[in-house]
């Protein structure tokens, strides 16, 4: 019943029903895989019981798009911790468990699609206890938003003058993640074509362009759909944004790594955006976190992803 009452129609990842650009049928099957296995994952979380039942299905899904099925998961978890539909935290308890363990990152971002479909008052239930990954969830609503509110998001430029949460954001930062998501749903409205997510971000404003790259890298790394050609296209018209695309790409690395879900497609584009290997890669994402939440009135979230990009720098990998 749960999962009836709650779970969105699979129609609504069509390409076509969301009027994005379509490259080839093999980018468009991959995007469409890509939402079916989040609805898959959503829905198993739905109708579980608990979230270990949840996730012994969802271990039984392809490698590939398992982390994307871990994701809509956690917005289901969301949804329900937030509603009268379910007894017990289910977020908490996802993230206890050993899948949620691995896949930590895609549940926060799954946390965000939660927030973009509950109506604000109900945010205070949100489950977002890592004062660093927290950060993630407007990752995630940015991505909603972009994909969901298209016209308005990404070809409209929208922002949200004072975005309300979390309370304790400086000014201005919380938009600065939202747009890393935008910037990742962007790979999905361009259809993985580089060419074409790269004009969309050069339509925004300067200072909004880095996390834009920030984000298309991560999805160009963990989704996939692009050649080394194509890659290698998208980092020249990066330009002095190469060292966030790197950053979002190794963020997507670890997201691979940590739960073994590493597929050629991933090293490809680490290959080509950070000059290492996925596991490499990760390991200089994890090795760049801070021990603190915040660095002065600079979130720890962003020191992180400022250091993991200088490295690139460093490192002759990229360069900005």
């Amino acid at each position: 019943m749960r999962r009836r009452i709650i779970t969105p129609d699979v129609s609504e990842t069509r390409l076509a029903k969301r009027g994005f650009h379509v490259k080839n049928p093999e980018s468009r099957d991959l995007l469409e895989t890509v939402g079916e296995m989040f609805l898959t994952g959503y829905a198993y979380a739905a109708e579980s019981r608990t979230p270990a039942e949840a996730e012994e299905r969802l271990e039984e899904l392809p490698r590939r798009f398992r982390g994307f099925a871990y994701e809509g998961a956690g917005m289901a978890f969301g949804i329900l911790d937030a509603t009268p539909l379910a007894m017990g935290p289910k977020v908490a308890g996802f993230l206890a468990r050993p899948g949620g363990d691995a896949q930590i990152y895609m549940i926060y971002v799954g946390v965000g699609w939660a927030m973009a479909r509950l109506p604000r008052f109900l945010w205070s239930k949100i489950h977002a206890p890592d004062p660093m990954l927290r950060w993630l969830a407007l990752d995630g609503y940015g991505f909603h938003q972009a994909y969901f509110r298209t016209d308005q998001y990404v070809h409209g430029q929208f922002q949200e003058a004072r975005f309300p949460w979390p309370l304790d954001a400086p000014a201005g930062y919380a938009n600065r993640v939202i747009d890393q998501g935008i910037g990742r749903a962007m790979w999905f409205v361009g259809g993985t074509d580089a060419d074409v997510v790269a004009t969309m971000i050069e339509k925004f404003p300067e200072y909004r362009r880095a996390d834009l790259y920030a984000g298309a890298g991560l999805a160009a790394t963990y989704a996939c759909g692009a050649d080394e050609a194509e890659l290698l296209a998208f980092q020249e018209r990066a330009g002095a944004y190469r060292p966030q695309l790197a950053q979002g790409s190794a963020f997507a690395a670890e997201a691979r790594v940590r739960p073994d879900l590493v597929v050629p497609a991933t090293e490809t584009a680490t290959r080509v955006l950070c000059g290492t290997t996925p596991w490499q890669a990760a390991r200089i994402s994890n090795e760049s976190r801070p021990d603190r939440p915040t660095q002065g009135d600079v979130p720890a979230y962003e020191v992180w992803r400022r250091r993991i990009a200088d490295q690139f720098v460093s490192l002759g990998g990229v360069s900005p």
